[in-house]
């Protein structure tokens, strides 16, 4: 096969196994942008001018520096991508004009064969194929070999990369390889092997990479790798390994340095990467301790538990470390301490650690990116990451941590979507929609309570229940507000005080008042909705509370909902911060950290107690209308009665609709979050802002504004203040012509006789 197209085929390997050298990366830290000291801390200079920019300013997307050196440099490139990228810029032109004849005397028809490489993909093979022993490079991918035997390749000695991926091989004999001395490149992956013999590899002293991958392996020998003296390069994603090679790892891999002579020239490194998404629980000194040329070791997805505090002490050259997605859950103070001088970038996101000691990371001054993504840092400070000067990029789960590393450029999350590095709500629509939303709620239920207090009452005990259900709606309207008051408030430096916000009294307050606005008004309409439903649909029973008994319904609701919301108030070592998660203060999803209990507490309520409030409702509404409609079937009058009909199914239609447009959403979030789908925090935030108001919002309208007797009382109160006008209006118009009639006239003037005084009684009795 030609050079052109065995570039083209090396070239998604190369990119994917690729890892910087130690002197390699060494020479990225000379590259790096110096930050000014005339820059206060926080602030980074635009290049080379004298302008400053807060950390929340870099790498955001936007150019802020007038020659937008904010948002240069901002990629975390210290791993291979970097060096792979000066690699290609380096590398000389290949020469596409190489000819296509074959070299080989035998291979099969249904093969490709250019020069001494031959391809055979997807060709229904269950053999190795013969060939011409002069072959050097053999591409067997997507057959059906199921078993490799004895001295199948010993033909081959010239061989050098060999592709054995997606055969469905189960078998491999131990003398399998034997006889490929020059072999440089193994590829097994995507096979079904589920063990490998001791010495199966023993002929492999040339080998420089061993891929591995997506094969049910679960425990390997060190005896395994004997032979493997120039293996540089190994790969063992998703095996089910549940162990490291006992006791000593890489005691056959010594791992020395290389330079290999392709396409694409590779810098000297030693690797053993890519161990992810194993079963992998132990880790310790005795594994690692002869794997000293290891530059970069990827643990992540497995299942380790404990590290020892001396693990990596042999692991001197060590460049990256990833243990992320595991069990750890205490790391030992001086576990990094051997890797001072070597490690830039370090990984140990989303590890159940239960704390993280302010001098962990003291020894690494050298490191360059950190990621700390998925943890609860419960005592975080500043002085845990002022020792690591030369960070410049660090990953957190709560953007809000970012203000304790104030000298690191770039730090991620930037945004929780609910608020940003400078605001409580992170964008414009939320900024007015909060208010618009919380004017909306209180104007609408103050006037509701306001003109029922007014209004005479067709039913005094409903009129009450409407009106505790505005007081509950009200509630939430003046959620809305605080939460536009200290957006306000924070305008510009939230960072700063995000988390102090959060674990604040405040935040706690107006975090109880919507949960207990939300409960309330939730309760409150189950009840009017079941009071409803019995008058209904069971027209002639008894079941008529009366004013006793709706006072004692309606002092347990509120009872009931403020119980539900102070209780995780109560115990904060059971419940951790429960209103605080946010900065809105409303505990709408679960996370990885939430303690167990609160995590139960929140779906008790949202997909025990809302969810069955909701069908109930549903449930009420659609018998009530089955049993009015079932009445009217008798009527004379059908038009009035299909009127009638669509009226009533229409407005018990628009109070399901809104229950449903405010509760499913919800429902949905919390369902996802309980089976940990990553949810964006921007859908967190329209939901507390628009759906979770809802209700509060619509409950006016829906259960006073738009009722018959409402709008005949409104329009009666309407007419009688219209009389009085007009009353008020004639009396005034009575009174001017009666002072115009009565003005006084002279003595002497008398009326002519032709103008006497007529006496309408007199003339006519019928006026009298």
């Amino acid at each position: 096969m030609s050079a052109g197209k065995r570039m083209r085929m090396d070239a998604p390997v190369i990119i994917l196994l690729i890892h910087l050298t130690h002197t390699e990366i060494r020479a990225l830290l000379t590259s790096r942008v110096e930050v000014d000291t005339a820059c206060p801390l926080g602030h980074f200079p635009c290049g080379n001018m004298s302008e400053c920019l807060p950390q929340a300013l870099q790498c955001n997307g936007h150019k802020d520096c007038p020659n937008g050196a904010d948002e240069r440099r901002c990629g975390d490139n210290f791993g291979w991508a970097d060096l792979f990228g000066q690699t290609l810029h380096n590398t000389n032109p290949v020469d596409q004009y190489f000819l296509n004849e074959c070299f080989l005397q035998e291979y099969p028809a249904s093969c490709d064969c250019i020069q001494t490489d031959v391809e055979c993909v997807e060709v229904n093979l269950q053999d190795v194929p013969l060939l011409s022993p002069n072959v050097t490079w053999l591409s067997l991918r997507s057959n059906e070999i199921r078993v490799l035997s004895d001295f199948v390749f010993s033909e081959y000695s010239a061989l050098e990369r060999l592709f054995l991926q997606n055969n469905s091989l189960q078998f491999i004999s131990k003398h399998a390889f034997s006889g490929l001395h020059n072999l440089k490149r193994l590829f097994l992956s995507e096979n079904l092997i589920s063990s490998l013999s001791p010495g199966v590899f023993n002929d492999l002293h040339q080998l420089e990479w061993l891929m591995l991958d997506h094969n049910p392996l679960s425990l390997l020998s060190q005896d395994t790798f004997i032979g493997l003296q120039s293996l540089m390069y190994l790969s063992m994603v998703d095996t089910s390994l549940q162990q490291l090679p006992y006791p000593s790892f890489c005691q056959h891999m010594p791992a020395l340095d290389w330079l290999v002579h392709t396409v694409f020239p590779l810098p000297r490194l030693s690797a053993l990467r890519d161990l992810e998404g194993n079963q992998i629980q132990t880790l310790n000194y005795s594994i690692l301790k002869t794997c000293s040329k290891l530059e970069v070791l990827l643990l992540m997805d497995n299942r380790i538990r404990r590290i020892p505090e001396n693990t990596f002490q042999s692991l001197w050259k060590l460049a990256e470390l990833n243990l992320s997605s595991n069990r750890i859950r205490e790391l030992p103070k001086n576990t990094f301490k051997n890797l001072s001088k070597s490690l830039l970038k370090l990984n140990i996101s989303h590890n159940p650690l239960l704390h993280i000691h302010p001098s962990h990371f003291n020894h690494l001054t050298h490191l360059q990116s950190l990621a700390l993504e998925g943890i609860e840092i419960q005592d975080i400070q500043t002085k845990m990451f002022l020792p690591m000067k030369n960070l410049s990029h660090i990953y957190f789960k709560k953007f809000q941590y970012c203000s304790y590393a104030p000298h690191v450029r770039s730090c991620k999350p930037n945004t929780d979507g609910i608020s940003s590095f400078e605001d409580l709500l992170a964008n414009m629509v939320l900024r007015v929609s909060v208010w618009v939303m919380a004017f909306i709620t209180c104007f609408g239920n103050l006037l509701v309570i306001g003109m029922r207090s007014l209004i005479r009452a067709e039913n005094n005990l409903h009129a009450a229940c409407i009106k505790v259900l505005c007081c509950a709606d009200c509630l939430m309207g003046v959620y809305l507000f605080f939460v536009g008051v200290f957006d306000v408030k924070f305008r510009g430096q939230y960072n700063r005080n995000a988390l102090l916000w959060m674990e604040s009294v405040e935040c706690r307050t107006i975090g109880f008042l919507a949960m207990l606005s939300s409960e309330v008004s939730v309760l409150l309409l189950t009840y009017l909705t079941l009071e409803k439903f019995l008058v209904i649909v069971f027209p002639f029973s008894n079941l008529r509370p009366g004013k006793l008994q709706t006072g004692v319904v309606l002092v347990s609701i509120w009872l009931l909902g403020f119980i539900i919301a102070a209780v995780p108030l109560m115990n904060e070592d059971v419940f951790g911060n429960y209103y605080g998660r946010n900065g809105v203060c409303f505990p709408l999803h679960s996370d990885r950290q939430e303690k167990p209990t609160a995590k139960g507490y929140s779906t008790g309520i949202f997909l025990g107690l809302n969810l069955v409030a909701f069908l109930v409702i549903a449930f009420s509404y659609s018998s009530m209308f089955y049993s009015i409609y079932k009445t009217g079937i008798n009527a004379t009058d059908l038009r009035s009665r299909l009127h009638r009909d669509v009226a009533v199914a229409n407005r018990f239609f628009f109070i399901v609709f809104s229950d449903a447009l405010c509760w499913i959403p919800i429902f949905m979030v919390k369902i996802l979050s309980l089976l940990e789908v990553e949810i964006p925090g921007t859908i967190s935030s329209w939901v507390v802002i628009f759906i979770l108001p809802i209700n509060s919002a619509l409950n006016p309208i829906l259960y006073t504004l738009t009722t018959s007797f409402f709008r005949e009382q409104v329009e009666v109160l309407l007419c009688r203040w219209q009389r009085r006008h007009t009353l008020k209006k004639d009396r005034k118009s009575l009174t001017s012509s009666t002072i115009f009639m009565e003005m006084p006239r002279a003595p002497f003037y008398q009326l002519p006789a032709y103008l006497q005084r007529v006496s309408l009684t007199g003339a006519d009795p019928r006026y009298a």
